[in-house]
């Protein structure tokens, strides 16, 4: 992509959280943001995966790492400890040089109801979902040079806003916080040129599912698909560039309509 297109990212830096499995969506905005030029450092907690049903994937650390050029730009950290997003933000600032995009991406998943849910994991899910997010922009925010007009936090949420997630509670009380402090967020960074969005990518097809949950979302896709990872990392990288300087304070749909089925 020529470096003058208002789609470009070249000579830009970017720090992505949550880039641990091949299939997920971290990997894909990473990717997507390489290839448009950007400089990328990411983040990993491999340990997650290995608790949920889905696993880590189908390859190595290794070697995604290897896909994104970026075996050095990577720090694997727990960041449900209280200290974990200032050790992140400085070991990207210190690779990078300065980080003009934030990309929150990473989550931590749990399945309980009501009559199941603990404090345990309650505190573990604001920990990791909300707490890490905040203080990450915090430190960002901190290195963040004023005197460039290519500031942006973009955050993943879920869909807790549209429609009721009974079987997901700690998960959506905590993605909750995100999407109620964009505008907060944005207000706040405005002021120094930067924008600040998150994004509800909806039922995305990154292995987690069932075949069983599958096949029921999909019936309820009016595209007659489930959303890819590529779906949110474009809408990641379109805010990211020139092109989304005018948008902040929003939280994004795209989730193919999965809200306005029948």
């Amino acid at each position: 992509m020529p470096a003058h297109s208002s789609h470009s990212l070249a000579g830009r830096t970017a720090l992505v959280t949550g880039v641990s499995r091949h299939e997920g969506i971290g990997f894909a905005i990473a990717h997507r943001l390489r290839s448009m030029g950007a400089l990328v450092f990411v983040q990993s907690w491999r340990a997650h995966d290995q608790d949920q049903p889905w696993g880590t994937g189908q390859i190595p650390l290794e070697q995604l790492l290897a896909e994104l050029g970026s075996s050095s730009l990577h720090l694997p950290i727990d960041l449900s400890h209280s200290e974990a997003p200032l050790r992140l933000v400085e070991a990207a600032r210190v690779a990078l040089g300065h980080i003009d995009i934030l990309i929150a991406n990473h989550a931590r998943s749990s399945q309980q109801s009501l009559e199941q849910l603990t404090a345990e994991e309650l505190d573990l899910s604001f920990q990791v979902n909300a707490r890490s997010t905040l203080l990450l922009i915090k430190e960002w925010a901190a290195q963040y040079d004023d005197a460039k007009t290519t500031g942006r936090v973009i955050m993943l949420t879920s869909g807790q806003h549209l429609e009721p997630m009974p079987s997901e509670i700690p998960y959506a009380a905590a993605k909750a916080v995100i999407q109620q402090m964009t505008p907060t967020l944005a207000s706040h960074l405005g002021r120094r040129r930067i924008t600040v969005n998150s994004i509800n990518p909806g039922p995305t097809d990154t292995g987690w599912a069932t075949p069983q949950t599958h096949e029921r979302v999909l019936r309820q896709m009016p595209f007659g698909r489930w959303g890819a990872p590529d779906d949110a990392a474009s809408l990641v990288a379109w805010l990211a560039s020139d092109e989304g300087q005018w948008i902040t304070g929003q939280t994004i749909n795209s989730e193919g309509g999965f809200s306005l089925r029948d």
